[in-house]
């Protein structure tokens, strides 16, 4: 991915020019963009890997393997948060490891890890680099050098059992990567978070990913089999089939790391054949309580699409203003977007089932146009984030997930907390939110936040975000339900799981990363 924005320059879609209009009149922003730096020019914290370390990397990945360039530092500088990019628009000296080590297996991993713990350095470890919570961020933790440990050479495609349907797959393996080899063999993952084209295998187990296909394939963490992991003290093989009762499950220990304990080398993952036949449908509803309340009885019968998405009338309004993404209909109140895939039959049979739920429940039908179209721009949100940033426009998304009984509560508080923070700081904002995923106890809420940028946009941001985090916590939610914890909500983490909860992580992390070189000042330290 380009250093400076989200995924590749041909990705990148200028807003239209009704658009444009929209929000420049709206944000009271100029419209004229900002001028991009040449990466050349960027400057960068001098490196602090000594020669004598250096070697002693290269020793174990080869000279040509561990990389001081600055172009490779620059591009594992952090993630791509608006806070990431819009630190990158500065002036300033920018944050970016001491080197780039790029491992070529489980051993050689396990070999830096020992290198490093022995010589103090820190260690991130680095997929695809889309964390938006500051996961990735080069920190030192104390340390006087960090390296980025990028998988991007374990993207081997190991095995696949095709009569157990599961695959085990390098970490480092992309989304399109592994679905192109798996599609090879008649299979999918069916894991597609906004994230899909550019993150990794490893990142999705490591982050508790969610997919947009969730409702119907579950969250990446349930797909997970087996993993092979390489820690500072050694390395682990953890499950055995696709159920035991032998202890916790250690695996649980991984999934959802984010690198603070050790790097996932390989993964075994749950896959199904590639479905037959794909049906989508859309629907209306009158308002957001509607909306959810239809979500709810569909799940709860157990007829839940493939993919199941609701937004509310911000979102639904906005997509109104973007031409095409709502195949041309109008619509009024809440947009939802149903897909089901599988056999025909079974296609046929939940989607009349769903239908008749959805119907009964105050959804009006608006046929299959709104739901392809969906489709076709499902992972292009990012950019357009990028080009609101780069008209002055803040735009940043959070999310969080609770019951279906405080599920309203929830939406309304965060939403007043958004909008409360943000006009105080002097900002107009726009906030918008669509549930994302469901269970048959409740369902994700994401939102999304769009603001006139102030002369301080980071601090702006952050003082909107510890506003909202605040209530998830004071209203039984959590503070993140698939974006993972990071450095931005680790300071929520004692409240979530408790002070004996960070003791029992802080014991795990001090019996496989007895040094803290693993991924330092993140999740928890």
């Amino acid at each position: 991915m380009v250093w400076d924005a989200w995924g590749v320059p041909a990705g990148r879609k200028p807003l239209s020019d009704q658009l444009r209009g929209l929000v420049t009149q709206v944000f009271g922003v100029s419209g004229d963009p900002v001028t991009r730096r040449d990466e050349g020019d960027v400057p960068l914290r001098e490196s602090a890997l000594t020669s004598t370390l250096r070697d002693g990397l290269a020793e174990v990945v080869g000279a040509d393997n561990v990389s001081t360039d600055h172009f490779d530092r620059l591009r594992h500088a952090g993630g791509k948060s608006t806070p990431d990019l819009l630190r990158r628009q500065r002036a300033a000296t920018q944050q970016a490891p001491d080197a780039v080590v790029f491992p070529a297996d489980h051993d050689e991993v396990l070999a830096v890890l020992a290198h490093c713990a022995q010589h103090s350095i820190a260690v991130v470890p680095f997929g695809g680099g889309t964390s938006v919570v500051g996961g990735v961020d080069p920190l030192r933790g104390g340390f006087a050098a960090v390296i980025t440990l990028d998988l991007r050479r374990l993207d081997a495609f190991v095995s696949i059992d095709p009569v157990s349907a599961t695959a085990t797959l390098g970490a480092g393996l992309s989304g399109p990567g592994a679905e192109e080899l798996l599609r090879e063999q008649g299979f999918s993952l069916g894991h597609f978070p906004q994230s899909f084209e550019f993150a990794s295998i490893g990142g999705f187990a490591a982050t508790r990913s969610s997919g947009q296909a969730s409702a119907g394939y579950g969250r990446f963490d349930s797909m997970v089999q087996r993993l092979r992991v390489a820690t500072p003290q050694g390395a682990l093989d953890l499950g055995r089939g696709p159920a035991s009762a032998a202890g916790p499950d250690l695996r649980a220990l991984f999934v959802g790391s984010e690198g603070a304990f050790g790097v996932l080398t390989e993964v075994t993952v749950r896959v199904h054949p590639v479905p037959d036949y794909v049906v989508y449908q859309a629907w209306s509803f009158p308002d957001f309580s509607t909306g959810a309340a239809a979500m709810r009885a569909v799940v709860q019968e157990g007829a839940q699409p493939t993919v199941f998405r609701l937004s509310d009338e911000a979102e639904t309004g906005l997509n109104l203003a973007r031409a095409g993404d709502i195949g041309g209909q109008t619509v009024s109140g809440c947009l939802a977007i149903t897909t089901f895939e599988g056999s025909a039959a079974h296609v046929a049979a939940r989607s009349a089932e769903a239908g008749a739920l959805l119907a009964a429940n105050g959804g009006t039908s608006l046929g299959e146009a709104p739901a392809k179209e969906w489709e076709h721009g499902r992972f292009s949100a990012p950019y357009m984030r990028d080009a609101l940033l780069d008209l002055g426009v803040l735009c940043e998304t959070l999310e969080t997930a609770t019951t279906w009984a405080n599920l309203a509560n929830l939406k309304s508080k965060v939403t007043a907390a958004l909008n409360g923070s943000l006009r105080d700081q002097g900002a107009q904002p726009l906030v918008m939110c669509h549930i994302s995923h469901t269970y048959r106890s409740g369902a994700s809420l994401y939102f999304t936040v769009v603001a006139k940028q102030l002369d301080d946009p980071i601090t702006q941001w952050y003082t909107a975000k510890k506003a909202a985090g605040d209530v998830m916590i004071a209203e039984g939610a959590t503070i993140t339900h698939h974006h993972a914890v990071g450095t931005d909500h680790r300071d929520w983490l004692p409240e979530e799981v408790g002070d004996l909860g960070v003791r029992v992580l802080r014991a795990v992390k001090a019996e496989l990363d007895p040094t803290g070189i693993m991924n330092p000042e993140k999740l928890v330290s």
